[in-house]
């Protein structure tokens, strides 16, 4: 057997991504008559999501592949798993190949968990005797044992992870390709899969392909990483390498004021937030937080947002380097009275909480429950260490600790 799991040349996928041409009701009818018998009057727009990707995997190697949400991440994985066909390039795979992409996938919703298992075996090309000797094995990991004769569509999308990941892993695939699906387990099965991917990776020595926004999970499976951005293979490396230059990357961007990842910004567009300011406490325009100081973030709007017109409501999250949630902050969790119009609106953050590192500012706006605008990770800012407690000692950055005295306001 060749000593490649996994070659990768020339790699590309483009998406055609309709838009409707702007107009009125009655224009929007003219159109749908006039071209009854014709194609869709819309605009079409090609989308890349992967371009010339170029990599070779080892057998036995442990390969995390990370970047920002949009990067083309999952679109590589599903080329990799044969469940898409690349536009451009291509790839050849030397091994049986298990994939956990998406939760339910490879499950036949009307099947119990016995009868999938046992299908999932044989698409793998296992004998039934070969899965008879692992079942047992699959069934007390996976912990759904009480319903392993209950149709898999009665299952939560915990319980279909738990056992679509024991399949994955126990069926003796040279290739584990998993995704950040298992986001969706608890904490403590998380931790007991990344234990199993790393007994298959370093004990039995098979190849393990994982794609998750856990850089410390990534960083204590795998030994080397690739870093996508926006559909580009980046860096091809030693995985910690890869990981402080996603982190450094991302801080180059932070305090600038201007706004990132709009190319995945959402909502019916009727306002958006045009910028986003750091305030000190005195409302002074800075480019560095400090733990402990008060933070104001001011969002600028392109245009007066009446609240009157509506329920209008805003949300802000907080994410670390690692893309893990830390906070949230909601206007209507604090009861704010928004009663004139406005172009901007502030939150502060009255003792900011958390030690020295980047981190992102996710926003929602909605009117009576519909999305008027939302950019995930939208904004990034860096924060140096402070004295949160007075005390004369700062925070360790490896720390971090709660404290949830906020107030949106105008």
């Amino acid at each position: 057997m060749t000593d490649t799991a996994i070659s990768v040349q020339g790699l590309g996928k483009h998406y055609i991504i309709g838009h409707k041409k702007e107009g009125d009701f009655r224009h929007a009818i003219g159109n749908k008559l006039k071209n009854i018998f014709k194609p869709d009057a819309s605009e079409k727009e090609v989308f890349w999501a992967l371009k010339d990707i170029n990599f070779e995997i080892k057998h036995g190697e442990a390969v995390g592949i990370i970047g920002r949400n949009g990067a083309g991440k999952s679109t590589l994985l599903k080329i990799l798993s044969r469940i898409t066909d690349p536009s451009t390039g291509r790839f050849e795979i030397n091994g049986r190949v298990s994939s956990l992409l998406e939760v339910g996938t490879g499950f036949h919703a009307e099947l119990s968990g016995r009868e999938n298992i046992y299908l999932n075996g044989t698409i793998l090309g296992m004998k039934r005797a070969e899965i008879r000797q692992k079942f047992d094995e699959i069934v007390d990991f996976s912990g759904v044992e009480k319903f392993l004769d209950t149709p898999v569509k009665h299952y939560s999308s915990g319980m279909k992870v738990r056992l679509a990941f024991s399949v994955a892993a126990h069926l003796e695939p040279e290739i584990l390709i998993v995704d950040e699906v298992l986001a969706v387990g608890d904490a403590e099965f998380q931790k007991k899969c990344l234990g199993k991917m790393d007994q298959v990776s370093k004990n039995e020595g098979r190849t393990v392909i994982f794609v998750s926004h856990n850089l410390a999970a990534v960083s204590q499976l795998c030994n080397k990483g690739i870093l996508l951005r926006q559909g580009n293979l980046i860096l091809e490396d030693e995985v910690n390498t890869v990981i402080h230059e996603y982190i450094s990357y991302n801080r180059t961007r932070s305090n600038t004021g201007e706004l990132l990842n709009l190319d995945l910004r959402k909502g019916d567009g009727r306002f958006k937030v045009s910028e986003i300011k750091l305030l000190d406490h005195k409302l002074n325009p800075i480019r560095i937080g400090r733990t402990g100081s008060e933070l104001i973030f001011e969002l600028f709007f392109n245009k007066k947002v009446n609240p009157l017109e509506g329920s209008f409501r805003i949300d802000f999250a907080i994410d670390n380097e690692q893309d893990q949630r830390i906070a949230w902050f909601s206007s209507d969790a604090v009861n704010s009275e928004l009663q004139t119009d406005f172009k901007s609106i502030k939150l502060k953050i009255t003792k900011f909480p958390f030690g020295a590192g980047t981190y992102y500012l996710t926003f929602y706006c909605t009117v009576n429950g519909q999305l008027i605008d939302y950019i995930h990770q939208g904004y990034a800012f860096t924060v140096e260490e402070g004295d949160f407690f007075g005390t004369g000692k700062t925070i360790p950055k490896s720390q971090t600790f709660i404290y949830t005295d906020h107030l949106v306001e105008i």
